[in-house]
């Protein structure tokens, strides 16, 4: 994995700016550690930070293949997972290769299929290529946005990068977030609509989408997108395929030149992932798997059970570690340190993010990086199998906004009340949530309860499920560790989008499909467990902690944070135990804690950005 940058406009020297696509390109370094790239021809510049997975001698970017008078260049973060497929492919069609990495086959791919190649693709990927015949430069980004890719289009001149930071070193990018930036952070985040980039200026590329600039102009178009169809298989055809498609895609994710660990929370996903990593290094002579996890200082103490999180991991993590003969790290991590993680956390984001839950991540993902270049985990196999408690509560099906963040009345009372003037936060909610709805691919004929399940499906990977993969990519990233997301595979969500929720709750189940497909895989306790989610700290001290640092901003008249909010909500909140620790604020795991913890990041977002509000 990498990270990519550049800037391209169709007049006066580009060679002028080299400085500033360094600034541009050094500012994603935390992406790529292992080396830098830049390339300038005019329209072009080009820049590209390293992260080595696949033939580290060879797979410098930018990348440039000549062809007589024609160039082609590329700067590319992902990985293709068959590349060699695609590579066998292109030799019988006459082209030669002098690496063994899967950016050559991509861009040979496109020199040999053009804009067509996307089709052919399967992997997680962002990329641009100049390409010197057409005159155009194509941007591309996954089916499904594992990663990222955001652009600024202004006064004629196309800004590309993997994170909005490399984009705000560009001059004609500027900081500055207006009505919807502010509604995008108070009403919907740690959530984003697709495609906004939150910034005025800045845009993403939504998943499955295109792009081509040209002197005409810039053009996006969608390649991919899930089409809802009739499903034909039974439960154990289904059950069946899925087995099969889960281990090829598992296995096909394991191939890197370096090393490779999963993350085992003891879950059913997370411990079908390693069980499948380990069969194979069994088969292929590869070794012991390295499986990590991550815990809390004193959690054992204060973990209380609830139907979010009925149980804890520890027990669970120990008992598959042993079936499967992993070579197990436990990781843990004190109050102090969640706390102190959460200014770093944001700025790998730009953006403030899921609190905790990505602080935790930000260190969890540093100390695997000390063993491991790549590791695999189980994202979004509750958002396709329908795993969250909002699929299968009537109260939440029929909430008749985004079920995750179902209490939008007392999220905007704590607006000041200039900004609920401005932004209307709940009206903005209700547009975004009636666009996304409209959005679903109705099949013809389908009604009642199986209708409202598609619906509350699309909901989850198209809106949900981009939070969690941000936030993985962001801080996975942040310390040059790769992650894989093999149920993010194109076929594994193209398959499973049309079973019926009949069959997605075989036994009776959440996710009972995939427990039927992972029979003889997985021990049946495990196989059987409640569904629990990521862990986070339920250490009292977290609370008190951040509590006081909100308690703090809203003591310093300077802070930029305190125009936006009610001050004596927020206060009111903070004297109230019970309110502060039991609000239904976003999803499973952020309540009273990870408010405050939010608050403080938007703080610390605002002011370390120089962010412009207007």
């Amino acid at each position: 994995m990498c990270g990519i940058t550049g800037f391209i406009q169709w007049s006066g020297d580009l060679t002028q700016d080299s400085q500033l696509l360094v600034k541009m390109t050094e500012s994603l370094a935390h992406r790529g550690p292992d080396g830098s790239g830049t390339w300038i021809s005019n329209p072009c510049a080009f820049g590209h930070r390293r992260l080595s997975v696949i033939d580290p001698e060879n797979g410098a970017q930018p990348m440039i293949i000549h062809q007589e008078e024609e160039v082609y260049a590329i700067v590319y973060n992902g990985e293709l997972y068959n590349a060699a497929e695609l590579k066998d492919e292109l030799v019988r069609r006459g082209h030669r290769f002098n690496t063994k990495c899967d950016t050559e086959v991509l861009l040979v791919s496109y020199i040999e299929w053009g804009p067509e190649c996307l089709e052919r693709l399967n992997g997680i990927f962002a990329f641009a290529i100049w390409d010197s015949v057409r005159e155009q430069v194509f941007l591309a980004r996954d089916r499904v946005g594992v990663k990222p890719l955001f652009y600024s289009y202004i006064d004629g001149t196309l800004v590309f990068g993997s994170e909005p930071k490399a984009l705000l070193q560009h001059p004609k990018v500027e900081p500055v977030v207006g009505a919807e930036g502010l509604a995008e952070v108070f009403i919907i985040g740690p959530a984003r609509t697709p495609g906004h980039g939150v910034y005025k200026d800045i845009s993403e590329l939504r998943p499955g989408m295109a792009m081509i600039f040209n002197r005409e102009g810039l053009r996006k178009y969608t390649y991919w997108k899930l089409e809802s169809k009739p499903h034909e298989d039974d439960a154990d055809q289904t059950a069946s395929f899925l087995r099969d498609l889960l281990r090829d895609t598992v296995e096909r994710q394991l191939v890197s030149d370096v090393p490779v660990c999963s993350l085992l929370s003891g879950g059913l996903d997370s411990s079908a992932l390693s069980s499948l990593a380990v069969d194979y290094y069994k088969r292929t002579g590869q070794g012991q798997v390295h499986t990590y996890s991550v815990d809390y200082v004193d959690n054992n103490k204060h973990f209380k059970s609830h139907s979010f999180q009925p149980g804890a991991d520890a027990p669970w993590i120990k008992r598959m570690h042993e079936e499967l003969g992993t070579n197990h790290h436990w990781i843990e991590f004190d109050t102090p340190e969640l706390v102190e993680a959460l200014d770093v956390s944001t700025q790998k984001r730009d953006l403030p993010g899921m609190a905790d839950v990505d602080a935790s991540l930000l260190l969890f993902c540093r100390e695997i990086k000390k063993g491991a270049t790549v590791a695999i985990s189980g994202e979004a196999a509750d958002e396709i199998f329908g795993g969250y408690p909002w699929f299968h509560r009537e109260e939440m099906l029929n909430s008749g906004t985004f079920p995750w963040s179902v209490a939008p009345d007392m999220r905007a009372g704590l607006l000041s009340a200039e900004i609920r003037d401005w932004i209307k936060p709940l009206e903005y909610l209700g547009d975004r949530y009636s666009d996304a709805v409209a959005e679903v691919p109705k099949l013809d004929g389908e009604t009642g309860q199986q209708a409202k399940m598609r619906i509350m499906s699309y909901l989850n990977i198209t809106r949900f499920m981009p939070t969690l993969l941000d936030r993985k990519d962001r801080m996975s990233m942040g310390v040059g560790l790769e992650v894989r997301v093999p149920y993010t595979d194109h076929r594994l969500i193209d398959y499973v989008w049309n079973i019926p929720w009949s069959i997605k709750t075989t036994g009776d189940r959440e996710k009972g499909i995939l427990r039927k497909a992972l029979e003889g895989v997985l021990p049946d306790d495990v196989l059987y467990r409640k569904k629990s989610p990521y862990p986070k700290t339920h250490n009292p001290n977290y609370l008190a902690a951040v509590k006081a640092q909100v308690l703090s901003i809203l003591d310093d008249p300077s802070s930029p944070l305190l125009p936006l909010i009610d001050t004596a909500r927020i206060r009111e909140l903070a004297s109230s135990p019970d309110a502060s620790s039991n609000l239904p604020w976003f999803g499973q795991l952020m309540s009273g804690p990870q408010l405050f913890a939010y608050l403080a990041q938007v703080h610390f977002w605002l002011k370390e950005y120089n962010v412009s509000i207007r």
